[in-house]
């Protein structure tokens, strides 16, 4: 702790003008360690990464990126790479998780706003993607749909529920394919609750260092279907149309199958999701993970109910 006060009044000298606390803050399953550092009034978030994923290293450039694209994302400070340190602005804590219980005319709003910076991050950041320079992470491709199926079977399935086999996976696989096929935008990859900061009645975007080719589906589903927040149906489907809108305003061409991609789509993000919690839960040993299992196999049960080809992963999902 001494050693980032040292760094951190080095670096910005007018915090050496007082006492200054620094407070640890906790972050999800996230390997970086988060700190909000502060003297007074003025406070800012260090981040201290480590050297074992190397998404983590383009997490600045990316946030510049996204900036130059009119994205709203924390203003970088400074980035040591030696020491894999980071100063960034701090937007407090305010999520759009924490806005849960709201009435839903203020979360309503809220959501709109948050989707009107996806389809930003779709469609305008995509048009600054080329000659930017900036390093994306691996493609959606079909390769990485099967690994999201495989860490669900492996790690929610057979490390949480003890189930090895049990249902034909080819047509889980074709998904996998046609999904593959598809046209991409640029993806978050993590685009759920607590990872959208509310700043001033503005949805600022954090973790984006997944950032890759993929569907747009994916974020959607990963907002709409976010196993942190319970939305009802009608409410989902009413903000899924909001975003639709906005693309149609916007003068894009939605293709045919929108809604039946949306559906697969979170079907694969709600398999990752229980592949992760099984996965912290059990290897990592974080057991608060394995708490939010059960309303992410509500979500699974009732997306795999109305893909023909996804009944038999339906039916064994019933049974648990």
């Amino acid at each position: 702790m001494i050693d980032l006060i040292h760094q951190t009044t080095t670096r910005f000298p007018h915090f050496s003008k007082g006492p200054v606390e620094i407070l640890p803050l906790e972050k999800g399953g996230s390997d970086r360690k988060f700190y909000r550092i502060c003297l007074g009034k003025s406070s800012l978030i260090l981040v201290h990464y480590g050297d074992g994923r190397e998404e983590n290293r383009h997490y600045v450039e990316i946030a510049h990126f996204l900036k130059s694209a009119g994205l709203h994302v924390p203003e970088i400070y400074f980035h040591d790479e030696e020491s894999r340190l980071i100063w960034m602005q701090d937007l407090g804590d305010c999520d759009l998780w924490s806005q849960r219980n709201q009435p839903w005319e203020v979360r309503r709003e809220l959501y709109r706003h948050v989707l009107d910076e996806a389809h930003a991050l779709h469609s305008r950041a995509l048009e600054h993607l080329p000659n930017s320079g900036v390093t994306l992470q691996a493609e959606f491709n079909e390769q990485l749909y099967l690994w999201e199926q495989d860490y669900f079977f492996e790690n929610c399935l057979g490390r949480h529920f003890g189930l090895s086999g049990g249902i034909d996976r080819t047509p889980l696989n074709e998904i996998a394919q046609r999904l593959g096929e598809q046209p991409r935008v640029l993806v978050h990859r993590d685009f759920q609750s607590q990872n959208i900061l509310l700043h001033e009645d503005t949805p600022y975007l954090i973790d984006f260092q997944g950032l890759r080719p993929g569907l747009a589906q994916y974020d959607l589903a990963s907002l709409l279907f976010d196993p942190y927040v319970s939305l009802v149906t009608p409410k989902r489907n009413e903000l899924l149309e909001y975003y639709i809108t906005r693309c149609i305003d916007g003068g894009q061409n939605l293709a045919p199958n929108f809604h039946e991609t949306f559906l697969l789509c979170a079907m694969q993000r709600l398999m990752q999701a229980l592949g992760a919690y099984g996965f912290l839960g059990h290897v990592k040993e974080r057991a608060q993970f394995l708490l939010h299992i059960p309303a992410a196999l509500a979500s699974l049960k009732e997306v795999a109910s109305v893909i023909p080809e996804a009944h038999s992963l339906a039916d064994l999902l019933s049974k648990l």
